[in-house]
């Protein structure tokens, strides 16, 4: 039998008109902002020919003289990229833990996620040009851009996962009458500490990708190189140039990959493996 035949009331169908209206509303921002563009759309299908073009230009012959030369600009980027993982992890850290609920009091926890917020409005690029005059074109610039960009999200990320751990631990240590102190040391961190280290190591490798692009306004490394290249139009160093970039890139994602999944699940991957060992022991007295 049917609702109707029951005599039960069926609910009002859901409208659609709120969702339809703003996706038409935005639909017509984005074409109106797109038509505001100085965009010659006569010149987008040549890009395709273009791209094949410098592609050649760059990967046909790379000119692998200056190897030697492009290997000490990446490892001086990966430096620059660890060197400014630490900063952030270091500052991020407590200040992310300050910033969380049940931590942290509100006349601190509150000017604390704006500073993060106001922090993360700035791109690296921008805080890297403001230090430049401080402290001018070295690697220690572009180091100490990449750890300050980085405090506003890895702050943000900090303070949300201590947030997100169960009570149960942090109770317990109050029902013993443990303070914040306490807590936060023999409860909160504990719990949050795999994920934390997880995501120092995930800044790590964002800081790998954004150290070349520093590179570009003359904070150094890999990206001063391939922005020197490129304005001189050497285009088999360039093509050599990004195959290094890209094969470093790679190379540090793997590790840093197998690094964070050894935190995060290496200590269940063991203890299955053990029992299962056991098991097969077993069985095989049996």
């Amino acid at each position: 039998m049917s609702a109707r035949e029951l005599g039960l009331a069926l609910p009002p169908r859901p409208s659609r008109l709120a969702p339809t209206l703003t996706a038409v509303v935005v639909g017509v921002i984005v074409l109106w902002a797109t038509a505001g563009l100085p965009i010659d759309w006569s010149d987008v299908g040549a890009i395709p020919g273009e791209l094949l073009h410098y592609g050649t230009l760059m990967f046909a012959d790379p000119n692998w003289e200056k190897l030697p030369r492009a290997l000490f600009e990446t490892w001086r980027s990966i430096s620059m990229a660890w060197i400014g993982a630490i900063l952030c992890v270091l500052v991020s850290i407590p200040l992310g833990m300050l910033a969380a609920r049940g931590v942290g009091p509100v006349w601190l926890r509150l000017p604390l996620r704006g500073l993060f917020a106001v922090i993360r409005a700035l791109p690296e690029v921008i805080i890297a040009l403001l230090l430049l005059t401080v402290t001018g074109l070295t690697p220690f610039t572009g180091a100490l851009a990449l750890g300050i960009a980085g405090i506003g999200t890895q702050g943000k990320w900090v303070y949300e996962t201590i947030e997100s751990v169960q009570e149960g631990a942090s109770e317990a240590v109050r029902a013993a009458g443990g303070g914040t102190a306490e807590v936060t040391r023999w409860a909160l961190w504990p719990a949050a500490a795999p994920a934390l280290m997880s995501f120092a190591l995930y800044r790590f490798e964002i800081n790998i990708r954004t150290s070349a692009v520093l590179g570009l306004v003359g904070a150094g490394g890999i990206g001063s190189m391939l922005a020197n290249y490129t304005n001189f139009r050497q285009w088999d160093t360039v093509g050599m140039l990004l195959i290094v970039v890209v094969v470093a890139t790679m190379t540090i994602d793997a590790i840093s990959g197998a690094i964070r999944r050894r935190i995060t699940q290496g200590a269940r991957m063991r203890g299955a493996r053990r029992s299962s060992k056991g098991r097969q022991d077993v069985v095989g007295i049996r």
